[in-house]
């Protein structure tokens, strides 16, 4: 049976990943030190034999002596009200962190894929992004501890690569959304579902004018997988190239809610950037890849998960 690590393996992306590569037929590690992954996000698979859940920080090395084959780094903070609370330990976990991936993947021959981001591109003078656009980044500034850390680890992976031989996969992730997220992580999704379930006025950065492109859970982890299994090691985005301006995602919110509550605009961050869409003409022709699921229907299929949380929240 093959086996596969997944470090973040309690978050959002990867304990999803977790399930899908569990009824792919692998044996599963998933790897959390619960910074900012949940228990309950795996409690499912406690009793699946085919899992193991290790409490490890990976800016240490990662204590796996076993046989490996797949190793998904999904390990960060990932969303602004996190990195931007423990910057220090954002740039250790994706460097450090990084780099004692990669040390695994080189001992055991293990094909490694990163878990990077759109934020590569910063506030973006291209667009719509394509993967051969340097970026247009702020390195000092408040995001900077994220979008560096992400940078920094796409060049250490392909040193390794280059100087090792590791098999390394790069994913340049777009925004994503789904059951599992947390509620107050700061991300425009469920902040703004957990207002409007609340019955509270849905607050946006800026004029609402800013853009965004949303892909579900789902159809990412698709593309994230395909990626993996192909022979592709330079970044490529995954993402949904549907994009919309957050005023239009708050009146999508209210319409798949179902409430009238009204909208409130709010200060725009330093360094937020104004446009995001993914250009996926690369996954297209690479990995026969585009995403399937429209955004309302992904809202509706997060629905419940986000009325319990915000039910528990309440009680």
């Amino acid at each position: 049976m093959p086996q596969a690590l997944v470090t973040g393996g309690a978050g959002f992306l990867g304990s999803h990943l977790c399930d899908k590569l569990l009824a792919r037929g692998f044996q599963v590690v998933a790897v959390d030190n619960f910074v900012t992954g949940d228990r309950r996000n795996v409690e499912h698979l406690a009793n699946n034999p085919d899992f193991q859940l290790l409490e490890h920080d990976i800016t240490q090395p990662i204590p796996w002596d076993g046989p490996l084959d797949r190793l998904f780094n999904m390990a960060s903070p990932a969303s602004p009200i996190d990195y931007m609370q423990i910057p220090l330990e954002t740039l250790a976990v994706g460097s450090e962190g990084t780099k004692n991936c990669l040390e695994l993947a080189k001992k055991t021959g293990a094909r490694f894929l990163q878990a990077s981001t759109s934020e590569c591109y910063g506030d973006p003078l291209v667009h719509p992004q394509v993967e051969d656009y340097w970026g247009n980044v702020n390195p000092i500034g408040p995001r900077s501890c994220y979008d560096e850390a992400k940078r920094f680890s796409e060049a250490l992976i392909m040193a390794y690569h280059r100087t090792h031989q590791v098999q390394t996969r790069i994913v340049r992730i777009f925004n994503t959304y789904g059951p599992r997220m947390r509620l107050h992580d700061g991300r425009v999704v469920p902040s703004l579902m957990g207002s409007a379930l609340r019955g509270e006025a849905l607050t946006i950065h800026g004029d609402g004018s800013q853009t965004r492109s949303f892909c579900f859970v789902d159809d990412l982890l698709e593309g994230i997988q395909r990626l993996m299994e192909s022979d592709e090691i330079l970044p490529t985005n995954i993402g949904n190239p549907v994009e919309m301006s957050i005023l239009e995602f708050a009146e999508t919110v209210k319409e798949v809610v179902g409430t009238e509550v009204p909208i409130s605009l709010g200060p725009l961050p330093e360094n937020d950037p104004k446009v995001r869409r993914p250009d996926i003409s690369k996954a297209k022709r690479l990995l026969d890849w585009e995403p399937k699921i429209a955004l309302k229907e992904g809202l509706e299929r997060s629905l419940d998960y986000f009325r319990q949380r915000v039910s528990e929240e309440a009680s």
